[in-house]
């Protein structure tokens, strides 16, 4: 954005003309509604060079009047008399989600590939089996146990483990390796699969565990939408931080740092679904 967004400039995307009266602006922020609109207005903005085709709008459309029921023309045009929508406005609408879609792929699209590489560890997957107690006596009583083959791994973890992993016989996965702290995801990557490593400290417990499979992050249509969303929430947040300051208190983005993603979360995703 090339400018610092203000309540007051909120704009059709495509004529560019400021679309919302100032009359209107108590009775959104009566109902807690300007981060919605904030949010919608950032991405409108974005969006407004993006163009479908003619195909495409007739689709949009045509769901869109599947969705509300619009099965005449005269539905179609009460429809639009009564919340005020001009065809042009209407065709917006509609094509809305597609348009983000769009601008996602032509954005990011072109960099999907090397961002997926430089990342690609983050991405992969790994299944592992788990026991962990605060006792260090105790965990190497039950890896000599395991190693002697006096008892299986599950068998331990069911009756040892100190945490949740003792309720699924102490399997945990698959998880990516990203959401795993780094020193522990270290340890998991520098182990041989089926090999039951020596009790480690990690923080006020003892562990023992075994990488049961690594399992490899493929670039395919879901990862590359997935890295596509992720790319757009990312560049979506620097939007936020060029708010007006009276604006970034409404999205709560200069109070705490939870707030930012409760208002990214409420911003985001309702003006998408929109």
């Amino acid at each position: 954005m090339n400018k610092t967004l203000q309540l007051g400039d909120v704009y059709d995307g495509r004529s560019g003309n400021t679309i919302l009266p100032p009359e209107i602006i108590p009775f959104l922020a009566s109902y807690n509604l300007i981060p919605q609109l904030l949010s919608q207005s950032i991405i409108e903005l974005a969006t407004a060079p993006i163009t479908c085709t003619h195909a495409e709008t007739t689709q949009a459309l045509e769901q869109f009047y599947q969705h509300w029921d619009l099965n005449s023309e005269k539905k179609i045009q009460d429809w639009c008399l009564r919340y005020g929508l001009t065809q042009e406005q209407l065709e917006l609408f509609a094509t809305r989600k597609l348009r983000v879609e769009k601008f996602k792929q032509i954005t990011w699209g072109h960099q999907l590939e090397s961002y997926f590489l430089k990342y690609k560890r983050h991405f992969d997957k790994v299944i592992y089996s788990l026991i962990r107690t605060e006792n260090r006596g105790t965990a190497n009583e039950l890896f000599f146990r395991i190693t002697e083959g006096e008892q299986s791994f599950s068998e331990l973890a069911r009756e040892y483990s100190q945490g949740p992993e003792a309720d699924t016989n102490g399997i945990i996965g698959p998880v990516e390796l990203g959401t795993i702290t780094p020193n522990f995801a270290q340890l998991l990557c520098t182990s041989q699969v089926g090999i039951v490593q020596p009790p480690v400290l990690f923080g006020d417990s003892w562990i023992i565990v075994r990488v049961e499979t690594f399992i490899t992050a493929q670039l395919d249509d879901f990862m590359r939408q997935r890295l596509l969303q992720e790319n757009f929430e990312t560049w979506f947040q620097q939007q936020l931080s060029q708010l007006s300051p009276e604006e970034k208190t409404w999205m709560g983005i200069n109070t705490k740092p939870a707030q930012v993603q409760e208002a990214f979360a409420l911003g985001v995703g309702e003006a998408i679904a929109a």
